[in-house]
């Protein structure tokens, strides 16, 4: 089997910073993403997804090396200021690497 080194970078935000996110994640030059509401308790306290408007959203999206560090930069500068997010990437192996 064939893979290709790829990241994952995965951002946990609070609901209202999605469509930010999202614009960044496009801009950056990702195809996709994959989102879900997510529950979770940490420094801005117990967040529940049983309120839209409230909960919290997991965004994964699996990128080229300099793509995701761009991307962590730009999430670091831009949204960490205003929101209430974690981001992070990890290594992963792809069989498509065109996809990404």
């Amino acid at each position: 089997m064939n893979t290709h080194p790829m990241k994952l970078v995965t951002v946990v935000c609070e609901a209202h910073a999605k469509e930010a996110v999202l614009r960044t994640i496009r801009e950056v030059g990702a195809h996709g993403y994959t989102l879900f509401p997510v529950e979770g308790d940490g420094s801005q306290g117990l967040r529940t997804a049983d309120i839209p408007e409230f909960t919290n959203l997991q965004i994964e999206v699996i990128l080229k090396p300099e793509a995701a560090a761009l991307l962590l930069e730009r999430l670091g500068q831009e949204h960490f200021p205003r929101y209430a997010m974690v981001a992070f990437e990890s290594d992963v192996r792809v069989l498509r690497p065109g996809k990404f």
